[in-house]
């Protein structure tokens, strides 16, 4: 089974590379990743830059790997287009510094990454790991994520499929279980705001979010249960329950 490897945090990032050690003990896997971070970059693609790729060689990690001067959507597209040339089976993305819960799933580069697979007919995974009070743990998510694609790479390889996978912070004895379900609300993050004296400019810096309410029965209220949230994702935005209505206003 062929797997190629991204993420938005970057070809350095420590989530990767725990990943990678553990998922090429038992597949063939590339990796490419952006060559910085770029977290939140969502679905964005580089239009007017030149892409550059360089080959980097990771401590302790034998596979073959690449940074691209690009976004987590570029990283895909280049490595099916031009740096691998057999069939890829899936694209994993992650592990993400922090959790890709609720609303989170639009601007995540991490998730991104897995819909731009799918776009192109590739089962994709995207793995997030909840980051708390500076620390983060990336092995159990790592262990999590490959515990489903053992389970489940014959459905995922015959299906289109999309899945993210968060995981909270907490020791392995501790985890509830497993919850599949439905991304959460809105967060409202907010700024801080300061005003330049010398030039009058405003400055303004996200700094947290004001919405903590945490509606039942999804990814967000389960991570807080201490579950393993699994939610399958797709990109049409379609709102198929309006269609007819719309088609009838013309």
């Amino acid at each position: 089974m062929k797997i190629l490897l991204v993420n938005d945090d970057g070809i350095h990032a420590e989530g990767l590379h725990i990943l990678a050690k553990e998922l090429e003990k038992d597949y063939e896997l590339t990796i490419i990743a952006p060559e910085e971070q770029k977290s939140a970059q969502s679905q964005a693609i580089t239009i007017f830059d030149s892409l550059i790729v360089k080959e980097v060689k990771l401590d302790g990690i034998k596979s073959k790997a690449y940074s691209v001067s690009g976004t987590p959507a570029d990283c895909v597209r280049v490595a099916l287009d031009k740096l691998i040339d057999e069939k890829i089976d899936m694209v994993i993305s992650g592990i993400n510094q922090g959790l890709n819960a609720g609303m989170d799933v639009l601007y995540s580069g991490t998730v991104s990454a897995a819909i731009e697979a799918n776009l192109y007919n590739i089962p994709a995974m995207a793995l997030s790991a909840e980051w708390k009070d500076g620390k983060i743990d990336y092995n159990l998510a790592a262990k999590y994520g490959k515990d489903v694609l053992n389970k489940t790479k014959e459905d995922f390889i015959k299906n289109n499929i999309i899945l993210s996978i968060n995981t909270p912070y907490l020791d392995g004895r501790d985890i509830s279980g497993v919850k599949v379900c439905k991304i959460g609300s809105v967060i409202y993050d907010y700024y801080h705001m300061e005003n330049n004296k010398e030039n009058g400019e405003k400055v303004l810096k996200l700094i947290g979010r004001k919405d903590k309410t945490l509606e039942e029965d999804t990814d967000r209220y389960y991570l807080s249960k201490g579950y393993i949230t699994i939610t399958p994702l797709h990109y049409d935005l379609t709102n198929f329950k309006l269609l007819d209505m719309v088609e009838s206003w013309f």
